[in-house]
C-alpha cells in the first residue's frame, strides 16, 4: 500500500504572476488606494502559514518563508534576505516583478524612492506588527504619503479559489512527555505577567498557545498547531479561541479546568471584554498584529508591546523535554545512516527521489508524525541556493565529482529534528574538501566551545567563520537558530547569529550549522542540533557553559583535508563518530553496520 507522503513537489506558480499582479492593481484601482503591501505572513507572524494565508506565493510565486512584496501602480518589488537572493529570481516573472535584497535596500527605503506625495499605501492590519507597522508609518510620512489599513485583504479579494482556513484535530499532548502540567504552566505564566504589573498576556503565538495548555494540533504543515489566541488574565479563567470548529469531548474535558473554549470567530468580543476597567495587557512584540492592538485600545484598555514571557519559558526544556529530544536524535540517527548507506551505494540519484528515500526511512520507525520542513535536496549548483527546494521542474539527477546537500528534519511525539549532510558524489576536487574542511572547523568550534554564563549566541556566532574568514570566505545566514520540542524546527529567542542578543542558558536547543556556497557550483552546509548545560571547569571562578551534540549521523570523512582539519580537531571528529557508532551500531542491520564501521573510522591517524 502506498503511504501517504509529507511533501510534494509542485512546481512555483510564476507563470500567472503578471496577470495576478494586474489583478490586483484593478482591486486598488477600486478602493482608491495607490499601492499595497504583502507579506509573507499569516495574522500570528508563523514561519509556517496555513494554505489560505500563501498570499505571496499565489501572488509572485515565491515559495520562500520570509519576504515582503509591495506593489504599486507601475511597478512592484520582493524584497529577499540572503537566503533567497538566488531562489527568488528563479521563481517570479522578474519583467513584472524586481526581486530587491534586503541587505540593498529595505522597503521603507525603497517606499522613500518610489512612493509619491499625495498617494495613499494599503495594508492588512492583521498581517503586521505595531513596530512593522511603525516603519511603514515613517516611510509614508517621509514621502508625504498615507497609510490605509483595509478591512478585507486585497489578495483575498481577487484570489479565485482560495483556500478555506484549516480545521485540524486538537490533541493533548501528554504531560510525561511535555514534563509539566498545564495548570502549573499557567501559574508561572500568571506569576510573570503580575510581576510586570499587567493584568493578563494576549497569546498570539500559536507555539506559546500549544506548549502553555500542552495542546498539538495539525493546521498547519511540519509543525504541530493549532491556530488560534489564548487570554490569560492574572485573576480570572482563560479563554482559548481556536481557528477549528470542532472540539471533540476528550480536548474539551482536559481544558474544561483550565480554560473557556471558544471558536475564533468570538475572539474579538472576548478580548475587548478583558479590557473593560482599562486593562493593561502585555501583546507580543513578535506575533501580535496591530489589530490586536486597535481591538485592546478600542475596548479601553492599554496594550503594552513587549516579549510574551512563554516565549523564555518554552525555550528551556525540562528533563522529560531533553530525555524525549534524545530518543528522537537516536531514532532519527537510525534513519539517517541507513539513508546516507543507500545513497553512497545508490550512485547518481534525482533530488527527489532523495527526498522520498530519506522519509521512508524515517517513516519505517513508526514514529513519525510529519517532516520538521520541506526537505532541501540540491545536487551540484542546486546545493548552492540555501533554501532550495526541489520541484519537478528543477529536478536534477547528482554527477560524479559534485556535492550533494540534504537538509531535513522530522517532527516525533518526543522531539523535533534537523540535520545537514553533505556527501561527495564520486571524487571531489581540491576545492570542495578544502571548503568542506573550513566549514568543518567552524561546526567544531561550536561544539566545542565553553563559555561563561550570560554570554549570547552573537558573541559566539564568528567562531563558526574564522576558518572561513581566514580563506576570504563567509556564508549569509546565521550560524544556529533554536529548536522545540515536538513544536517548531525554528524557535526563539536563542539563536547563533549576528542578531542573536539572547543570553543561551541551560537546556535551550540551537542548531549548529556553518556552510559555504559557490553560486552555481556547490553547497557545503553541516548540521548537528546542539543542548546547552553547564559545563563546571575545575578551578574556574566563573559559572561555565557548553554544549551536548544530540545529532547522530556521520559526517562525510571523504570530503576532509586532515592537516587542514588539525589534531584537535580531528580528535573531535573522531570521538564524536565514534559515539555515533556506539549509539547506532546495536540497531543497523548488517550492511549498514558495516558501512557505518567504515565511514566513521577513525581519522586521526591520517595526521601521523
Amino acid at each position: 500500500m502506498t503511504r501517504t507522503r509529507f511533501q510534494t513537489f509542485d512546481d512555483p506558480s510564476h507563470a500567472k504572476g503578471p496577470e495576478r499582479i494586474e489583478a490586483l492593481r484593478a482591486a486598488l484601482r477600486e478602493i482608491g488606494a495607490d499601492g499595497f503591501v504583502v507579506p509573507r505572513a499569516d495574522e500570528h507572524q508563523s514561519e509556517y502559514v496555513p494554505a489560505n494565508a500563501e498570499r505571496l506565493a499565489w501572488l509572485t510565486g515565491f515559495t520562500g518563508s520570509a519576504g515582503t512584496a509591495i506593489v504599486l501602480a507601475d511597478r512592484a518589488a520582493l524584497f529577499v534576505d540572503g537566503r533567497y537572493t538566488v531562489q527568488a529570481p528563479a521563481q517570479v516573472d522578474t519583467r513584472t516583478i524586481t526581486v530587491v535584497p534586503l541587505a540593498e535596500t529595505s522597503p521603507e527605503a525603497w517606499l522613500g524612492t518610489h512612493l509619491k506625495a499625495g498617494q495613499s499605501l494599503a495594508y492588512d492590519p492583521w498581517l503586521h506588527t505595531p513596530d512593522g507597522l511603525a516603519r511603514l508609518e515613517r516611510a509614508a510620512t517621509k514621502a508625504g504619503a498615507t497609510l490605509r489599513a483595509v478591512e478585507t485583504n486585497l489578495v483575498d479579494a481577487v484570489w479565485a479559489g482560495r483556500p478555506r482556513p484549516p480545521a485540524g484535530r486538537i490533541a493533548v499532548h501528554p504531560e510525561a512527555l511535555a514534563g509539566e502540567g498545564a495548570a502549573d504552566k499557567l501559574a508561572r505564566i500568571r506569576a510573570a505577567v503580575r510581576e510586570s504589573g499587567l493584568d493578563g498576556l494576549v497569546v498570539s503565538d500559536p507555539h506559546n498557545l500549544a506548549w502553555a495548555f500542552n495542546l498539538r494540533g495539525a493546521d498547519i504543515a511540519h509543525t504541530p498547531l493549532a491556530l488560534g489566541y489564548a487570554l490569560i488574565p492574572v485573576e480570572d479563567r482563560a479563554v482559548l479561541a481556536l481557528t477549528s470548529p470542532e472540539f471533540d469531548p476528550d480536548l474539551r474535558g482536559a481544558l474544561a479546568p483550565l480554560a473557556d473554549l471558544l471558536p475564533r470567530t468570538t475572539f474579538p468580543g472576548a478580548l475587548a471584554a478583558l479590557c473593560a476597567g482599562a486593562a493593561r495587557l502585555r501583546l507580543d512584540a513578535a506575533t501580535g498584529s496591530a489589530a490586536l492592538r486597535s481591538l485592546v485600545e478600542a475596548a479601553g484598555g492599554v496594550a503594552d508591546v513587549g516579549p510574551d514571557p512563554i516565549t523564555a519559558m518554552k525555550a528551556v526544556k525540562n528533563a522529560a523535554e531533553i530525555a524525549g529530544t534524545r530518543a528522537a536524535h537516536h531514532r532519527d540517527g537510525l534513519a539517517v545512516t541507513r539513508f546516507l548507506a543507500w545513497l553512497d551505494r545508490a550512485g547518481p540519484v534525482t533530488e527527489i527521489e532523495a527526498v522520498e528515500a530519506l522519509e521512508d526511512f524515517r517513516a519505517e520507525s513508526g514514529n513519525l508524525r510529519d517532516v520538521s520542513f520541506p526537505t532541501i535536496s540540491g545536487s551540484g549548483a542546486n546545493g548552492a541556493i540555501v533554501h532550495y527546494r526541489v520541484t519537478r521542474a528543477t529536478d536534477r539527477r547528482s554527477e560524479a565529482g559534485e556535492l550533494f546537500l540534504i537538509d531535513s528534519g522530522a517532527q516525533y511525539a518526543d522531539g523535533t529534528t534537523d540535520i545537514t549532510r553533505t556527501v561527495a558524489v564520486g571524487t571531489p576536487s581540491d576545492e570542495m574538501r578544502a571548503r568542506f574542511t573550513r566549514v568543518l572547523k567552524g561546526h567544531i568550534a561550536i561544539a566545542r566551545a565553553v563559555f561563561p554564563e550570560g554570554t549570547t549566541g552573537a558573541q559566539i556566532d564568528a567562531l563558526a567563520r574564522l576558518s572561513l574568514w581566514e580563506a576570504g570566505l563567509d556564508y549569509d545566514h546565521g550560524t544556529g537558530h533554536g529548536v522545540g520540542a515536538f513544536l517548531s524546527v525554528h524557535e526563539g529567542p536563542q539563536r547563533i547569529a549576528k542578531t542573536g542578543t539572547v543570553a543561551l542558558k541551560p537546556g535551550m536547543i540551537l542548531s549548529n550549522e556553518p556552510g559555504y556556497y559557490k553560486a552555481g557550483a556547490y553547497g557545503i552546509r553541516i548540521e548537528n542540533l546542539v543542548l546547552v548545560e553547564e559545563r563546571p571547569i575545575p578551578g574556574g571562578e566563573r559559572a561555565m557553559l557548553g554544549f551536548e551534540t544530540l545529532t547522530l549521523a556521520p559526517i562525510d570523512r571523504r570530503l576532509v583535508v586532515p592537516d587542514l582539519l588539525g589534531a584537535a580537531d580531528a580528535a573531535w571528529l573522531d570521538a564524536y563518530h565514534a559515539r555515533v557508532r556506539e549509539r547506532l551500531a546495536p540497531d543497523l542491520d548488517g550492511e549498514t553496520r558495516a558501512w557505518l564501521e567504515a565511514a566513521t573510522s577513525p581519522l586521526a591517524g591520517a595526521l601521523a
